[in-house]
């Protein structure tokens, strides 16, 4: 019984020594968590209540930084534009802001241009930071990027700059003609030949007020509001009866080749060959044959006397579903490589020369390249200079793009800067028979 009994007091002892263990441990457990640790005094915690979700619905891009310069949090937008690395912000006018505004409490704003993160090609990002006190501890930064809207508001000055020379170059022509018209008023001769310069300045002047008016629709309005199927061969014989004149003028022939599957003939006097009117694209009627007018009229005009001028249409599998190809082909002055890049540009002109002696006002394919891009299309360019040039409009089919208007209802237009042109290898005209 004695070696029962001492067994039984041990066993008691040592329940009551682990239970001693576990309680010590478990307050000592509980104290440790309670001691603040350096992680706990850079996150959520420190943060005022609701600036968290404040912070995460902003549109600009947004650091909170801590007492020792540390992030104590960061939006995605400030990682994607580099302003945050191995948690430190890395731009040091940023930072220095921050520290005064800590020291004296004093919101401060400033326009910077930083490195766009990862092209190394001096391409630099504006941005608009604002530095304020949050809190007794914490600074907040609020930056924004100013890239596009200063594109934009270059590209607006530029525009308004060009309209100004392009008018006074007509207007001033008519003040000095008007001007000898009246000193040459005994001369009938003079006069006749002083009043035909005013007709061509005049008819220049309105070509330009019209393409202004066309650029601006184009560019504000939805073509697909009123969009409709449209035949392509009707669109292409609109283009070339509205060149006909200066074609003839010229000698030039055109000759339109619509939808013909290969091996028929060709023939038919340099009309539609081939029949098939079964190509429609889906949209606004007007803008499409004002696009397509304009490559041709194009052609034309840059095209020596007796040559040839060629409008091939075709449908080609694409993986959104088909589309058509509509090219126009000229045997031309061809486009230089430099040139390519920027002939969709309002008012660049490749030969300045020639387009004072034709009219033109540099707003043409500027208007193509715009009406493509609001139709869900591209336009491109192949060209060889000596050689002549490829203008290629491509437009998805009636139904592909029917399918997608009503799938995507709010498309919007906005294509300021043209697709990369891709060479694309010149549809031959067909011959023309005498």
């Amino acid at each position: 019984m004695d070696v029962n009994a001492a067994v039984a007091a041990a066993a008691a002892i040592a329940g009551v020594l682990t239970g001693v263990i576990a309680m010590l441990a478990f307050r000592w457990s509980e104290r440790d968590q309670k001691r603040p640790t350096r992680t706990s005094l850079h996150t959520d915690p420190v943060l005022p209540p609701g600036v968290d979700t404040v912070l995460s619905v902003l549109r600009s891009s947004a650091v909170v930084l801590d007492e020792a310069d540390a992030v104590v949090k960061a939006s995605s937008a400030a990682y994607a534009l580099g302003l945050v690395r191995g948690g430190k912000l890395s731009v040091e006018p940023m930072l220095t802001m921050a520290r005064d505004t800590r020291r004296d409490g004093e919101i401060r704003q400033v326009e910077l241009d930083l490195p766009r993160r990862g092209t190394g090609r001096g391409e630099a990002l504006a941005v608009s930071a604002r530095v304020a006190p949050l809190g007794s501890r914490l600074v907040l930064l609020l930056v924004e990027d100013l890239t596009e809207a200063r594109r934009i508001e270059a590209v607006r000055r530029d525009f308004v700059a060009n309209v100004s020379h392009e008018l006074k170059t007509p207007v001033g022509a008519l003040s000095l003609l008007s001007e000898a018209v009246m000193d040459a008023s005994d001369d009938p001769e003079a006069v006749e030949r002083f009043a035909g310069r005013m007709q061509i300045e005049a008819t220049r002047l309105t070509n330009l007020v019209q393409e202004l008016i066309d650029l601006s629709r184009v560019q504000n309005d939805d073509p697909l509001e009123d969009a409709e199927p449209v035949r392509v061969d009707e669109l292409v014989a609109e283009a070339i009866d509205r060149c006909r004149h200066q074609a003839g003028t010229k000698q030039i022939t055109m000759a339109a080749s619509v939808g013909v599957p290969e091996g028929l003939d060709q023939g038919g006097g340099g009309r539609r060959a081939g029949g098939t009117a079964d190509l429609h694209v889906w949209g606004n009627r007007g803008q499409l044959a004002a696009a397509l007018g304009n490559l041709v009229e194009n052609a034309v005009n840059y095209s020596p006397a007796r040559t040839r001028v060629g409008i091939a249409a075709r449908r080609v599998s694409a993986p959104g579903g088909d589309h058509i190809e509509v090219a126009v082909t000229d045997q031309g002055i061809g486009i230089s490589e430099k040139d390519k890049e920027r002939v969709f540009e309002r008012f660049y002109r490749v030969d300045p020369a020639r387009s004072r002696a034709t009219g033109g006002t540099g707003l043409g394919l500027a208007i193509v390249k715009h009406v493509a891009a609001s139709h869900g299309g591209e336009v491109t360019v192949w060209s060889s200079e000596g050689q002549g040039s490829t203008f290629t409009l491509r437009l998805p089919e009636a139904g592909a793009a029917r399918d997608r208007a009503h799938q995507h209802p709010d498309l919007d237009d906005e294509v300021e800067e043209s697709p990369e042109p891709s060479p694309y290898e010149p549809l031959p005209a067909p011959e023309v028979l005498p």
